[in-house]
């Protein structure tokens, strides 16, 4: 039976800074240049403007492939975008000082639309985007896939919004553990609206960051993914997980789900949110969905905790309005959990719908309730705020909710799983949209 736990003893929002459109105009009003790129445009690729780039410059590029196309960016306040189409740039053995297919050293940096594949290189961690930067680096609405390693790298402040990681991983050599999906460091990381998947024996995200604002993403291993934890923080920090739907899957090779404090209590402050999430167990059932290794403070609240093991695991922990549920019988009547659609349905249980709390706030004084919801693909819309909240990463929502919450009302039946070729179907849909983004405030 489902255990509801009662009371046991802001990140920056979804969109970030101006709109590429405001930041062309700001850069266009300061006299910055603005550079083309693509088959019949003055610079053919990217190598080649790259070395004529300065500072403040936006360079637009076409649509299209750019094989081999490999650059270094060291301009400070660069915006690369593909405002009509996805740029994709598939490695083909070329790679950046033996890095990665784009290493960026600039101050303020934001590349969108772009498509990074295949980097590899002879230490196995070729990554698509490499980041020795500072300022803010921004990498919004892109794709990285098969490559070594999705996004490695620190700056003063990461933030991948909206992007798409998938299968990053060595073809060989896979005896090691530090190929990610994303792995990242810095006073300030934010991973917000993104679809993390899949990943081969490494995590899908590792961050050391100081603190860290993973909000709204997708991230699963789904049928065939064999990655570690789906979050490491391994040297702790201050860390939002906020509206996250998160899931372990059968072939993945560890125990636990999140994993906090693993390596270090290097990062002075040690307080983990874990607030309105939906967190999957299809994995082995001797783990943890929360393992905290270290003297640290927990906060965890409304989430939804659906499968076998513990659901928190050492720590200081204050828990409060979470539904657990050891089975997989599909008790928190889900849409389809058999193609992780983990959203909630009319004949969810009352012990979750309108049942979250208000989470308040962080020692910081950051707003824990949850903005936004995922959307697919790494997309996200404001959560409903209608009532009580209701647990997990998604709001029923008032027009869908029964008119009743009382215990005696019948119920349907959970409808009966699809096959599981519904469900490897479903999972090959990973690329984000090849569309020009909306502005974002």
């Amino acid at each position: 039976m489902p255990v509801f736990s009662k009371a046991l003893r802001s990140a920056p929002a979804r969109r970030s800074g101006a709109s590429l459109l405001v930041l062309l105009w700001m850069a266009t009003s300061a006299s910055a240049g603005t550079l083309r790129v693509g088959p019949d445009r003055n610079y053919k690729r990217f190598s080649d403007v790259a070395r004529a780039a300065h500072d403040g410059d936006i360079i637009l590029v076409d649509a299209g492939d750019y094989p081999g196309d490999v650059a270094k960016w060291t301009q400070n306040d660069l915006v690369i975008w593909a405002p009509n189409g996805r740029a994709r740039i598939r490695a083909d053995g070329a790679s950046v000082e033996g890095k990665a297919i784009w290493v960026v050293e600039g101050r303020n940096f934001t590349a969108e639309n772009i498509e990074f594949s295949g980097a590899r290189v002879p230490d196995h961690n070729g990554a698509g985007v490499r980041l020795d930067a500072r300022g803010t680096a921004t990498l919004r609405n892109c794709y990285f896939h098969h490559n070594e390693m999705g996004v490695l790298g620190d700056a003063d402040q990461v933030v991948i919004e909206g992007c798409v990681f998938d299968r990053n991983a060595p073809t060989e050599n896979l005896g090691e553990s530090y190929y990610h999906n994303i792995y990242v460091w810095g006073p300030s990381v934010v991973i917000r609206n993104c679809l993390v998947h899949r990943a081969a024996v490494g995590h899908n995200i590792k961050t050391r960051g100081t603190t860290n604002y993973i909000l709204y993403n997708k991230i699963a291993d789904e049928e065939d993914g064999t990655g570690s934890y789906a979050i490491d923080v391994p040297d702790c920090g201050r860390t939002y997980i906020i509206g996250n739907v998160i899931e372990q899957g059968p072939m993945s090779e560890n125990y636990d789900i999140v994993s906090y404090g693993a390596e270090s209590g290097k990062n002075d402050v040690k307080e983990l949110y874990v607030v309105n999430n939906t967190l999957v167990n299809n994995g082995r059932p001797d783990g943890a969905f929360i393992r905290c290794r270290r003297r640290a403070k927990l906060r965890i609240v409304n989430n939804i905790f659906y499968g076998p093991g513990d659901p928190w695991l050492g720590g200081d922990v204050s828990a409060s309005s979470n539904y657990i549920v050891g089975s997989r019988r599909n008790e928190p009547r889900f849409e389809d959990p058999a193609t992780y659609g983990f959203h909630l349905t009319p004949d969810s249980p009352r012990e979750i719908v309108d049942r979250g709390i208000p989470p308040g706030v962080s020692s910081a004084g950051y707003d824990l309730t949850p903005k936004y919801e995922y959307v697919e693909e790494a997309q996200s819309k404001p959560r409903a705020t209608v009532g009580p909240l209701d647990l997990g990463a998604f709001e029923l929502g008032p027009a869908r909710k029964r008119s009743t919450l009382d215990a005696d009302v019948p119920r349907t039946d959970a409808k009966k799983s699809k096959r599981a070729t519904a469900r490897a179907s479903s999972a090959k849909k990973t690329p984000p949209p090849e569309k020009t983004p909306p502005p974002r405030n």
